[in-house]
């Protein structure tokens, strides 16, 4: 059960009546479910109804009683989600596994009842879809990785699995309006992150913009209404200017007998976001807002269209590009080009075959024959070797948030095609290097790799490769990766591999560091270790959730437990101080009050303001402080990362720093903020205590007209927050950037202030900057 998905409560659930032969006695549910139907039929007129009329008896049957968040009958949404994938051309036994993808989570069906009744084939479909929610985790990441991995796992073996997700997600996109706005950001946010990036994966391109502009009218709702008006704006005139350049292409193809069909299409709201974020531009300046797809019946006709079109239309220097010759990694081919009309208007061309603009639509669920047989294609086969080479990865993957990291930067690549000396291609992400050129190759290569030719020339390792260098490498026996390779590599491939070697290598150090320390901190107090046995050890180790003492020594090693505080545990009271002792005795004692106000000065003075608001999980003697290059306020998620002699740092999990971090993940560490009272900022309440303040960046791209300064000042001084300082600097074509540190108490104040600085006609966006 995705979403909604989402059942009412019991209260509001009504009994649907009996449905005897699969029909519900709803007339609506009935012709849907018919012209369900007949999509499959005029798609796959050979598959077997029989199936899909069974399961849909057997969904109606399971799901009577049970009412969406909508309150519509829940056995809408299966039915929604087989309308997609009948839409995809889909056989009849994912569309069987479709209106049945809920029955074992939400219902009392077993995966072996589903078998006995439609098949073992059906059976892994279901079960492959079904969330692991009866298994406990310890947070919400950890439980959506482990789904993911799930999903990923039965997808090797029968891809259907993945595209039912799609469709499932998709159909609760659309209806995610009955959802509270905390979850409908949360829903979203996994949208963007995980199932939009997999639908482009597949070749998916039709579902995955879908997917995207849904989530992005709930993850920034003002951003979505405001960009709705400006593109609306400028829509009646850009239909006008596209019907005119598809009128005079089409007359063109024609007389150079050139068999195709012209589109036309505005660039999806998402997409133009994206690139309005990257180049702080104004919407009428994105150049392929306005785009023509010729597609034709050939890939010959491809050029020759190509070339009428450039003969026709001045093309932009740089913005040509090939990926017939040179397909994307999911298989997507199409000829790339931006042109220039009368009047300077630029406007892009993709030129693709009928069957490259269905594999561009439909992706992997194009060329997907079931019935005919369950071998797979060689095409097929290469859009599915990146998830074969994922799960291989993830056994060397014990940390699901490293699994979460990867399969992100996985999924998103921006290719680079790169050549052996022989030949061959490479492609790699854009901004490569030779590191993940050499791990491409192949793992040893990548770790005994030394130096770096690039067209014949020598270059440092940390280069970036271009399209068309001819990279060659050179590797030295016994050499080892190091972890400074992990600022410039890339791929997810070599990042892997280095962080394993780094794994293995650091661990074994740190369970020889950690047994020094506890040796050093035993003699300290006079405590002999020898008569401890093994078990001790054990035992202290699973207090900290570890399996064995070679975890509990790592741990020391890594510094992320206390030796006193192991010590202690081995042999009570041994390592406690006569203060201490008291102040562990007597917590609310002047002297326990004493040195808690000393930890608290300690890590203002040392680590800055918001540091005391930060504890770690268990530990009452770590010092904790929040990373600069970050700078995370309270609300954000955090996650810990245990530093060598300075304490825990503290990072927003959204920080680019801590991809390179977390790699260790014996050195991540639980960190929560604590709980204060709230207090709304710029209140006078008497006695009432003062709470910490957080310095934030931000940065407001702005029209340079008068009194816009004043106006953004009267804003954040009406909300009672204090500004620090305040910068201008001037842009091009009359665009002005405005710095300004202000001090929130939390991120829904900072969202807050954010949302009411981007009313201010004239301002394009407004964003925080990490690091201050």
């Amino acid at each position: 059960m995705e979403l909604h998905g989402e059942l009412a409560p019991a209260s509001q659930q009504a009994p649907a009546p009996d449905a005897p032969e699969g029909v519900t006695g709803n007339p609506d549910l009935d012709t849907r479910f018919e012209h369900m139907l007949d999509t499959v039929r005029s798609n796959r007129p050979s598959d077997d109804f029989n199936l899909i009329r069974s399961a849909w008896a057997f969904c109606i049957a399971q799901h009577r009683d049970q009412r969406r968040a909508s309150g519509e009958p829940y056995v809408i949404h299966p039915l929604e989600v087989c309308q997609v994938l009948a839409d995809l051309k889909m056989d009849a036994t994912a569309i069987a596994a479709g209106l049945l993808h809920d029955a074992v989570e939400d219902t009392d069906v077993t995966p072996a009842e589903i078998a006995r009744k439609f098949g073992d084939q059906v059976a892994h479909i279901v079960e492959g879809v079904t969330k692991l929610d009866k298994i406990k985790f310890a947070n919400r990441e950890d439980h959506q990785a482990e789904n993911i991995r799930k999903m990923l796992l039965a997808m090797v073996t029968d891809v259907r699995v993945v595209i039912i997700k799609l469709a499932d997600r998709l159909h609760n996109m659309r209806t995610l309006e009955f959802l509270a706005p905390a979850k409908q950001q949360r829903i979203a946010r996994e949208t963007l992150d995980i199932y939009a990036p997999l639908a482009h994966r597949l070749g998916m391109g039709k579902l995955r913009g879908e997917l995207e502009d849904l989530a992005f009218r709930y993850i920034d709702p003002f951003a979505y209404t405001q960009l709705t008006a400006e593109v609306d704006s400028l829509r009646t005139e850009g239909e006008a200017f596209l019907k005119r350049i598809v009128t005079t292409l089409e007359e063109k193809l024609r007389e150079s007998k050139i068999h195709a069909r012209v589109e036309s299409r505005i660039k999806r709201l998402y997409s133009i976001q994206q690139k309005l974020n990257a180049h702080s531009i104004p919407v009428e300046q994105v150049y392929d807002l306005f785009a023509i797809r010729v597609i034709t019946e050939t890939e010959l006709e491809c050029y020759a269209a190509l070339g009428l079109l450039h003969s026709t239309w001045r093309p932009v220097p740089g913005r040509f590009k090939d990926f017939i010759a040179m397909p994307r990694p999911n298989l997507y081919q199409s000829l790339h080009t931006t042109l220039i009309a009368e009047g300077g208007h630029q406007f892009e061309v993709q030129i693709r075959t009928e069957d490259m603009h269905r594999v561009a639509e439909e992706g992997i669920a194009a060329h997907w024959k079931y019935k005919a047989s369950d071998d797979v294609s060689a095409k097929d086969e290469q859009r599915l070797a990146w998830i074969r080479q994922m799960i291989e990865w993830q056994r060397e993957m014990s940390d699901p948030n490293e699994f979460m990291s990867t399969l992100k930067m996985d999924m998103y690549p921006e290719e680079v095609y790169t050549f052996t000396p022989k030949g061959k291609v490479i492609v790699l992400p854009k901004d490569a290097s030779p590191i993940d050129f050499a791990y491409a190759i192949h793992t040893d290569v990548g770790h005994a790799t030394i130096g770096a030719k690039v067209n014949n020339r020598i270059v440092p390792l940390r280069t970036r490769l271009r399209n068309g260098d001819i990279v060659e490498v050179s590797t030295q026996p016994g050499h080892h990766p190091s972890r400074d390779w992990l600022s410039f590599t890339r791929s997810s491939r070599a990042r892997n591999k280095i962080k394993h070697w780094l794994n293995e290598n650091q661990r074994t150090r740190a369970i020889e560091i950690g047994k020094k320390l506890l040796e050093r901190e035993a003699r300290k107090y006079k405590v002999s270790l020898d008569k401890f046995k093994p078990a001790d050890f054990e035992r202290i180790a699973n207090e900290y959730g570890l399996g064995n003492q070679d975890d509990l020594l790592a741990g020391i090693g890594f510094g992320k437990f206390s030796t006193r505080q192991v010590l202690n545990k081995l042999e009570p009271g041994s390592t406690l101080p006569a203060d201490a002792a008291l102040a562990e005795q007597h917590p609310g004692s002047p002297v326990g009050n004493t040195l808690s106000h000393m930890s608290d000065a300690v890590k203002r003075v040392f680590f800055g303001r918001g540091s005391e608001s930060l504890q770690v999980e268990g530990q009452d003697d770590l010092l904790v402080y929040r990373a600069r290059c970050c700078n995370p306020i309270r609300g954000e998620e955090i996650i810990g990362y245990v530093t060598r002699g300075k304490g825990v740092a503290v990072h927003a999990r959204s920080c680019p720093n801590v991809q390179n971090l977390l790699y260790e993940a014996d050195r991540r560490i639980d960190v929560e903020w604590s709980a204060v009272e709230s207090v709304t900022p710029g209140a006078n309440k008497p006695n009432a205590p003062k709470q910490t303040t957080y310095p934030v960046k931000l940065t407001v791209v702005c029209d340079d007209r008068q009194g816009l300064l004043k106006e953004f000042t009267a804003i954040i001084s009406e909300d009672g927050t204090n500004i620090r300082s305040l910068d201008t600097k001037p842009a091009v074509d009359g665009i002005v950037n405005v710095d300004f540190v202000i001090e929130t108490v939390d991120l829904r104040h900072l969202t807050k202030m954010t949302q009411n600085l981007r009313k201010v006609p004239g301002v394009r966006d407004v964003h925080r900057v990490q690091k201050i």
